[in-house]
This record gives C-alpha cells, sequence and structure tokens, in this order.
C-alpha cells in the first residue's frame, strides 16, 4: 500500500518511520459522530500517542521491549466530520491495504463503531474469523433510534456476517433487554467477569484467526473515567492486562485488533489515557509475533 499521507511529531512511542519493514501499523480513527451520550472519543487516539512517551519501551509482563518490535504508526485517518457511512469506508479501504500488506493492523478509537468495517476486511481473509470482544455494552442493537450506523450496533452487525456463535463477549454489564436475550440465546457470553471466563475460553479458540476488540469502558469509571457511556460496576487496569497477556500467551492467531472509546476531555487526570497508552504497548508486544 502506498501511503499518501506523511505524519510526524505525535506518533506512538518508538514507531518507526519505515512501513515496509514494520510488522504491525498502528492507526487512529477519530470518529465519535453516532455515539448516544458524551461525543469526544475522535480525540482518543492523538491523546494515547502523547501520553504513550510516559512508556517504558520495556514490558516485565511479557519479557520483551518495544526496541524488538518494528512497527509503524500511520497517524489519524482523514474522515469526513460527521459523515459516518464515508468514514467508515476510508476506514475499511485503509485496513484492506494493511492486510494486503502482510501486516497486523491495530486500531485507535474513536467510538465503537468504527470496528465494523475492520470486522469486513479481516473476515473477508479469514472465513473462520473469531471476536473477542470486552466491553461494559454489549453493542447488539440492530439500530439505535432508528439508525443502524450506531457504536451501539457493531457486534449485531458481525454476528450476522461471521455468525454469533463465533463471537465471544466478556465484561459486558449494559445493554437493553432485548440484547441480553439474544447474546445468551446466540453469543458466547460471559457477563460481568473478564480474566477468569476468558482463560477458560482461549483453548477454543488455539489455532483460529481472532480479531479483539476492547472498549475502554469495560474499565471501572472510577479508574478511566475518560469515555463517552461510563458504566458502575467495571473491572480493574489489572485484570484489562491480565486478559490481554492471557490471549497474547494463548495458541490463538490474532489478526487484528483495536482500542476504541477513550474520550480524554472527560480524564483531566489523564489516567484513562495512560492506562490505554500501556494496554496498547502490551498489545503490541503480546499480539505482534
Amino acid at each position: 500500500m502506498k501511503l499518501d499521507q506523511k505524519y510526524s511529531g505525535n506518533v506512538f512511542i518508538l514507531s518507526s518511520e519505515d512501513y515496509n519493514e514494520a510488522k504491525a501499523v498502528i492507526y487512529g480513527m477519530p470518529m465519535d459522530y453516532t455515539v448516544s451520550f458524551r461525543p469526544g472519543s475522535r480525540f482518543g487516539p492523538a491523546r494515547i500517542r502523547e501520553v504513550s512517551v510516559g512508556l517504558e519501551e520495556y514490558s516485565p509482563y511479557l519479557d520483551r521491549s518495544l526496541e524488538e518490535l518494528n512497527y509503524f504508526d500511520a497517524g489519524d485517518l482523514l474522515l469526513p466530520f460527521g459523515n459516518a457511512a464515508r468514514s467508515l469506508e476510508i476506514i475499511g479501504e485503509f485496513v484492506r491495504g494493511v492486510l494486503d500488506d502482510g501486516k497486523l493492523p491495530l486500531g485507535l478509537g474513536g467510538e465503537h463503531l468504527v470496528s465494523w468495517p475492520i470486522f469486513r476486511e479481516v473476515y473477508a481473509r479469514h472465513p473462520d474469523l473469531a471476536i473477542i470482544h470486552i466491553d461494559a455494552h454489549a453493542d447488539l442493537r440492530e439500530s439505535y433510534e432508528g439508525e443502524p450506523l450506531s457504536h451501539s450496533t457493531p457486534l449485531r452487525k458481525a454476528a450476522e456476517l461471521i455468525g454469533p456463535d463465533n463471537i465471544y463477549q466478556f465484561g459486558i454489564r449494559s445493554g437493553s433487554r432485548e440484547e441480553w436475550a439474544y447474546a445468551r440465546e446466540h453469543i458466547n457470553f460471559y457477563p460481568f467477569e473478564v480474566a477468569e471466563p476468558l482463560l477458560r475460553v482461549l483453548p477454543e479458540l488455539a489455532g483460529r484467526p481472532v480479531y479483539v476488540t476492547i472498549d475502554i469502558d469495560v474499565l471501572d469509571p472510577s479508574g478511566a473515567p475518560g469515555t463517552g457511556t461510563a458504566e458502575a460496576g467495571g473491572i480493574t487496569s489489572k485484570e484489562l492486562l491480565e486478559a490481554v497477556h492471557a490471549i497474547a500467551r494463548s495458541e490463538a492467531r490474532i489478526v487484528g485488533c483495536d482500542l476504541v472509546e477513550v474520550a480524554p476531555v472527560y480524564d483531566p487526570t489523564e489516567q484513562t489515557q495512560i492506562v490505554a497508552a500501556k494496554l496498547i504497548r502490551e498489545m503490541l508486544l503480546g499480539f505482534v509475533k
């Protein structure tokens, strides 16, 4: 893929300037047009990069350093503000190019609807795809207030695309009665908890291509308030890191991942952004082989 944009300055810590040699590509999806409560996640990707300078390159969890990994930060995609449909097309086109080049896409959101075109592109290459979805919200609505393009719908769209039995949801603690009924009947559904049920499930995914999508609001808002739809009763950052490490150490074949819904304006302490940056470091070091 030939990149027609050049980015400088604000990149994730230790990002390479050589796209061709990179094994993974970080890219931002600054879209928050369909959020149902508080906007602001379009500023998440840039701020995650900015706070990444406070990280150590070395992960003591995985005994690996970013210095050992060649990855490229493509910056934020240029999305037409307010045009959700065209923005999703642009995201899909970009991810298609990354996949064509044999690189692992690592997306920064943005609202959770940005994951939908990525699901489609990854599934086009991996018809036996499974999705691990870690979130406070089920995102299984068919539409929200009559609108099918909503951050409440991406996992329902994914279920209809790849089959609900190929979706594994963890940490869910919010949704409509209809969403919960659908999840309990059709999805591999593990509400409220993350690490413990994930460890039980991962052996089932050995050898399979897996896409991992994480909404930062799975964390309790007491520790990560910087998100648009905060939901009490969440997990700790320690448990979420344990989940990422469990996936990294499993025999699942990770073919892409994203972290979404960081909205910096709601967290002047910067803790949400700092946690997100550390998660990105661990996903890079754990998922890119």
